[in-house]
């Protein structure tokens, strides 16, 4: 059962059709602009190659760090519908998509759901979701093992820092400083 009140959750966003920076600036305004939930955290914007299905463009990938009361599946209802209305179409698994929001973690919330898994259960395997997750949680352990041992066994080839994030331009609801920089 999920105990309300603020917790720090990390989410993973990406994008290879259209203008994927412009895309990730989207759907991180959206997340901003959601009631209890404040942007903690930026990482960079990286440039990196498919995975999973590698017939397709680059993305466009990022890491987000929020503080949130929503319950982790209220949050995954949420940044369903922000994919829907940035124009997210599910055709195939690991294809081509205009953005794509995952939840690596919702505070401490262990869940082995049909509809969530958390922690994510593929984070561990992904160079594109570990070096920007690095960037704004160097403590962050995936599965008891510490990010830069995790990204040591990865490959890393092809993903590059493209920028930043657009600043955020509406005033996010809940109360708090505002985002930072991973590179801070």
């Amino acid at each position: 059962m999920y105990k309300a009140g603020p917790v720090r959750a990390f989410l993973a966003l990406g994008s290879n059709i259209g203008d994927k920076i412009a895309n990730l600036d989207a759907a991180l305004l959206a997340i901003a602009g959601l009631e209890d939930t404040r942007v903690v955290r930026v990482s960079r914007i990286y440039r990196t190659p498919p995975w999973g299905k590698t017939d397709q463009d680059w993305f466009a990938n990022a890491v987000i760090e929020i503080e949130t009361s929503l319950s982790p599946d209220a949050l995954l209802d949420t940044v369903l519908a922000i994919e829907v209305q940035l124009g997210r179409v599910r055709r195939e698994r690991w294809g081509p998509r205009v953005i794509d929001i995952d939840i690596l973690s919702h505070g401490e919330v262990l869940s082995a759901t049909e509809r969530l898994k958390l922690p994510h259960p593929a984070m561990g395997e992904r160079a594109f979701v570990l070096l920007p997750l690095a960037e704004i949680a160097p403590g962050y352990r995936v599965g008891g093992i510490g990010i830069s041992d995790r990204l040591a066994q990865l490959d890393k080839q092809g993903i590059e820092p493209m920028g930043d994030f657009r600043p955020i331009t509406c005033k996010s609801r809940a109360p708090g400083p505002a985002p930072q920089s991973g590179m801070n």
